[in-house]
Order: C-alpha cells, then structure tokens, then sequence
C-alpha cells in the first residue's frame, strides 16, 4: 500500500519520521522478497494454491528479515559480550579507553544509522524527531558514564524499529498477494498455436487458453461454451462459479476443469482487479480522525517533553540543596526515551491498515480507515431489496388476462416493450415469452422511472408497469391487485385494463442470518424499495426487518433515510450504487453489493462487497468494530504506561531499563495487538 506523505505551509512532515522510514523500509523488504520470489518462479509456472488462512510466503521474506535484524544481532552480541566482561569474568584489562570503544562498536550498528536519520530530519525542517529524541538519550548517556544503557536503549530501539518494519511488510504482502492474483504470463493462441507471452503484452481481443488450475491474467469473455471457475480471489468465497459462452470472466478467477478459451476484453491495466488494487493500495490516504489527532498531537507532545526534559535537567539546581547534575541529567534522559511516541504513531496506523487488509480477505473493499471508524459507528442499515436482500433473478408465476383477449399477442406486444428496459423484471417477461417478435412495430417508446414502461405496438399504445403506473394515466383497475404478495405486473392497453402477471424473487439464503447478525450488533434494519409494499412487507417480515418502506421512488427513498438519519447517528445504506447513487451520496457508509459487475460501483461507494452475499454487511460492520476497539486499546496502553513511567522517571524512581519498555515494549505490544486485526477469523462472529 502507498504510503503518502502529508505536509504543512512550512514544509514540515506531518507524520512521525519513523512512520515514513518504516515505510520506506517495508516497500524495500517487499520488493527484495517480490525479486528473490520471481527468481524462484522463473519458469513461468504459476502456484494457484489459496492461502486462506492467512499464511504468507515467509519463505521468501527470511533473507529479508534477516537482513533487518543483523545490525542489531551484531549489537547485542558485542554488548553482551561487553556485559560478560564487566560483571562475569575477571579481568584487569577492560576498563578505560578499551571499555569505551568496546560499548561505542556495540553501539555502532544501531546507534549510527539512527544519528544519520536525526541529522537528515533537522536539515529537512523536523527537528523534534524520534531519531533526535533517541540519539540525544543515548548519547546523553555516553556522557555520564552509562555505556551499557546507552547502548541498550538503542538496541531495543533498532529492534522495535525492525518489528515494527516487518509487521508493516507483511500487512502489505498480505493484501496485495490477496488482491493481485494474476500471474505474470498467459498463454495466447497465435496462428493456432499456444505462445506464452507477458500479461502485459497480451491485447484487446487476443485469445487466450486457460488449462486446469490455471489463473487468468486479463478481463475476458468466455469462447467455450461452459466453465467453472474458482472466484476465491476476488469474493473471498471458494464457491465454484459456473460460466456459460460470452459470460464476463474476471483477472484473478482460476479455471478449475477443463481447458477454457476466452477472448480478451480489457489491457492489464484496465481490468476490474487493477482497478480494485489501485483502490485499496490507496485506501491508507483517507485516513480515521483517530489517526489524524494522534498525528497532530505527536508534533504538540514531542516537542513539550523534550523542553520538560530540558527543565528536569536544570530547574532542580534552583531548588533542590544537594543538586547533583549527573542524577538529573539521567531522569531527564529517561524522560526523553519515554517521550518518544512510537507506540501511537506506527500501531495506529498499522490497526487501520489491518483492517483494510482483513476486510480485502474477506471481500470487502473499504476505501479508508475513516469509513473503517464510520462502520464501527454504524447504528442503522438502510437496505434496498431487489438484488441486495432478494437474489434479483425473476420469474414469472402467473398470468392473468380478462376473458375474451388475445392472450398470445398481449404477451408478444409487452414483450417487445420490455426489450427496452434493463430491469429484472423485464429479464423474467422475456424468459416466459422467448425472444421479442421484433416482425411487430415499436413506437414512442418511453421508460417512466419508478413506474414502468409505455410505448405503441402495431398502432396500440401499452402500459406495462406497476400499479402506480396506471394511476399516473388514469387506468382503472381491481383493487386487489394491491394486495398480492408477489410483484405485479400491470398492463394495459389503449388506456383500458387488460390483465396482470406476477413475478416473484428469491430471498438470498444468507438474508436472514444477516438481519440476526445486524441486530446482535445492536444494529437497526430498514428496507426501502421500489416495489410493491405488500411485497416488500412480505419479504421484511419473513427476514425481521426492523421497518420496510415500499411503492417508494428515487426521491422519496432520499426522504426516507433522513428520516432514518434523524434518529441513527451513523446510517450506512446498502445497494448497487448506480440506480440509487441519490441516497448512497447522502448515507454516512455507502455500500456497494456485487462490486464486481459494475464499475461505478467501485467508484461511488465507500465499501464495496465483490459477491452477492448480505452476510458481509454485518461482517464488514464487526472488522470495524474490531479495528477502533484495538486502536482504543493501544491508545490506552501507551498513555497509561509511559504516564507511569514519566512520572516514575521525573521522580528518580525509574531507570533506563524501565523507559526502554515504556517505548520500545508498549510499541510491540500495540502492534503485536494489531495484528490481531488481520488474524481474526469473521466469517461467523459479529463480535
């Protein structure tokens, strides 16, 4: 994930300094993992295998991680080596100018490139730096005569440096070996032939042959007349997904059976999966209020304990009778190392991004840690039902036509009617009639948002919609349609009622868990649709959906969730996020469902579920509570621990030992905390 740096009117970084060369330093040990695993691929042989359980490959990261930590291996040896020598073996030798340089080549691997970093941050304008804070204290303690801590300290600092590197490394290994699972190469038919060639080289409308087990590198659309697909990569579900002939096929999906042709669709960098990688690599720019405070207060309390620490070192002389420079230099050299905000700077983050790299895991795109915060916020669900409750493919049921009426012709007129509309319901009338007699004549034809369609066939003028439609022009008709649970389908022709059909939906079989789910978050469930009010009270009671709305248009599902607004704090809506974009722009959260097919979904919402499933709702709804309740638990633990320990140091009560713990131990601690993010199994908790 990109790192961006942010800057004030002076220049002045905005984030902690070992933020930006921790980060620096992750893509490095990234990239040297990504060479040394490419030489270890260099056949072209692409590993499909899935790591669902959240292993990475480690394997391919030793070398790096040894390279992190050998600086300060060298260190520890010396300095224990050092210590041995002071307190173990008896000797006559190890003292003075020996002892001094001994501590001074312990402290050279860890201490110098730290001294480097502090020099480079002041000529860049932060002079109040980690780097400063560290360097200052050790030295300090060069200065009194306490080698062994000096040298410590910044061991333990390099060490927690190296972790905290690390811990960032693999949280970007993770989500990009998560989303980026296209291989390098695909096999392209030339002149008949298979020819391996780059993905980046492959073109628009090339034919490329999939093998068992093989991943797909670009968008395409299938030339064999049926394959099974493994989506796992991009829905997060290792659910088999069947494909017929010219179905889209997407980068990242592994053929699973036989050999598939498919014909190329979109260059590498234009495919879903890019787009989707691009979204999230960038997800770390929109960051939480949480991080931006901890930011800005990082630059207000560093700076205020250094001059404190300043004044620990000197004011005593005015007051205290038996003043010894030494001593209070020493509690000011402990306060400084406990100043050093570490713990908050590098673990918050690194919460946030584990989130976004859980939810990644699971299927679910969230374009930054702030709408992470929003999630966990979350007190009401404003829903859509077709497509987001219901799996949005209809069928007809029943048709109904007054006596005496040309049933057949009624039902080819609407029919051709309907082939101008994108609507499910007009996919069911053409699957229950065949293909529209395109033989008749088609006129004026007019789609009437919310309502239906109107237009004349052979002459005659037809309405074909809901109910609402006939009340628009004025068309009598029975009552009761009203009061049919199922969709209805009312037509009429020449400005007089004819006759009904009813189509129904299936509600998805993971709906109802959902709303179990929604509501043992303490979460409030609300259905706005389009459709039929009887359907849709239907549907919500079947479900436990705490309200539902139907016959609702555009503007009054905008009028319904300021009404939701105006008693939940944090209201998030779910749909596709093209046909409602209106209550999507004024939602707290909007999330898109089935992200895959759509690319404006990808670009208007602020969550995008890849699959079709509801239960991810809830689930993204716990990664965000999860995530804001360990950020909380960091904040907490390292206020309260150096607090102690400032307090303990300004008194003379603690030593270096104890401030090393209070920086470099409460920093692991947090970001050992965080990690917990990315290792939480969410699938059946909402906790």
């Amino acid at each position: 994930m990109e790192h961006k740096h942010q800057f004030n009117a002076a220049g002045v970084c905005e984030i902690c300094n070992q933020t930006d060369k921790i980060y620096k330093n992750a893509d490095v040990t990234l990239a040297r993992s990504s060479k040394s695993k490419k030489h270890s691929h260099d056949d072209g042989h692409e590993h499909s295998h899935d790591h669902d359980d959240g292993h990475d490959h480690s394997h391919d990261m030793e070398g790096s991680t040894f390279h992190l930590f050998l600086p300060a291996i060298l260190s520890l040896v010396l300095l224990l080596s050092a210590l041995a020598l002071d307190h173990l073996i008896a000797n006559d030798w190890f003292k003075g100018w020996i002892r001094l340089g001994w501590y001074v080549l312990a402290y050279i691997p860890v201490g110098l490139p730290v001294l480097k970093d502090a020099v480079k941050s002041i000529g860049k304008g932060n002079f109040f730096s980690e780097f400063f804070l560290m360097g200052i204290a050790t030295l300090g303690a060069f200065a009194i005569g306490e080698y062994p801590e000096g040298v410590a300290v910044m061991l333990f600092y390099a060490v927690g440096e190296a972790f905290q590197t690390l811990a960032v490394t693999r949280a970007k290994a993770n989500i990009k070996s998560l989303l980026d699972q296209r291989p390098d190469v695909a096999t392209v038919i030339r002149e008949g032939n298979p020819v391996l060639v780059k993905a980046t080289d492959v073109q628009v409308g090339d034919v490329i042959q999939l093998k068992p087990g093989e991943k797909l590198a670009l968008d395409a659309i299938l030339l064999s007349d049926q394959a099974s697909f493994n989506t796992a990569a991009l829905t997060g579900e290792s659910k088999p997904d069947t494909k017929v002939k010219n179905d889209a096929v997407l980068a990242g999906m592994i053929n699973l059976k036989s050999v598939a042709e498919v014909k190329v669709s979109a260059a590498y960098e234009d495919s879903k999966l890019s787009k989707i990688l691009e979204m999230v690599q960038h997800a770390s720019s929109q960051k939480a209020p949480t991080e931006l405070f901890i930011s800005k207060f990082a630059k207000i309390y560093t700076p205020i304990v250094v001059f404190l620490a300043i004044g620990i070192a000197f004011l005593p002389a005015i007051f205290v009778s038996d003043y010894v420079f030494k001593d209070w230099l020493y509690r000011a050299l402990i306060f400084l190392v406990v100043s050093c905000p570490c713990a908050l700077v590098i673990s918050i983050p690194l919460g946030y991004f584990g989130g976004i790299g859980a939810a990644s895991r699971n299927g679910i795109l969230v374009k930054g840690g702030n709408f992470l915060d929003s999630l966990a916020a979350v007190e009401e669900v404003v829903m859509d039902k077709t497509g987001t409750m219901t799996e949005g493919v209809f069928e007809v049921q029943e048709v109904v036509f007054k006596d005496g009426l040309d049933r057949q012709g009624i039902l080819e007129a609407i029919n051709l009617l309907e082939s101008k509309s994108t609507h499910p319901a007009a996919t069911a009338i053409h699957q229950y009639v065949g293909e529209p007699n395109h033989g008749l004549s088609l006129t004026d034809a007019e789609e009437i948002a919310g309502h239906g369609l109107k237009g004349r066939v052979n002459g005659k003028t037809y309405l074909v919609g809901n109910v609402k439609l006939l009340d628009k022009f004025q068309v009598e008709y029975p009552k009761e349609l009203n009061d049919l649970v199922y969709t209805t389908i009312a037509i009429a022709e020449n400005g007089e009622y004819v006759g009904y059909l009813t189509i129904a939906d299936k509600i998805k079989e993971d709906a109802k868990a959902t709303i179990e789910k929604l509501h043992a978050l303490k979460v409030r469930a609300t259905m706005l649709s389009g459709d039929k009010n009887a359907v849709v009270q239907y549907v919500a009671k079947d479900l436990g959906i705490d309200s539902a709305f139907g016959d609702l248009l555009p503007e009054d599902k905008v009028e319904k969730l300021k009404e939701s607004k105006s008693r939940s704090s944090i209201v998030a809506f779910v749909g596709d996020g093209v046909n409602d974009a209106p209550v999507v722009a004024l939602s707290d959260v909007g999330i898109a469902m089935g992200g895959l097919g759509s690319d404006a979904t990808v670009e208007t919402a602020d969550v995008v579920i890849q699959d079709d499933r509801p239960s991810k709702i809830p689930m993204a709804i716990a990664i965000g509570k999860k995530t804001k309740a360990i950020v909380w638990q960091n904040i907490i633990l390292a206020f309260v621990v150096k607090g102690i320990v400032l307090l303990l140091g300004a008194g003379g009560l603690a030593t270096m030992w104890e401030a090393v713990f209070a920086d470099v131990g409460v920093a692991l601690l947090a970001i050992l905390n965080a990690v917990r993010i990315q290792r939480t199994d969410y699938r059946d908790s909402v906790k």
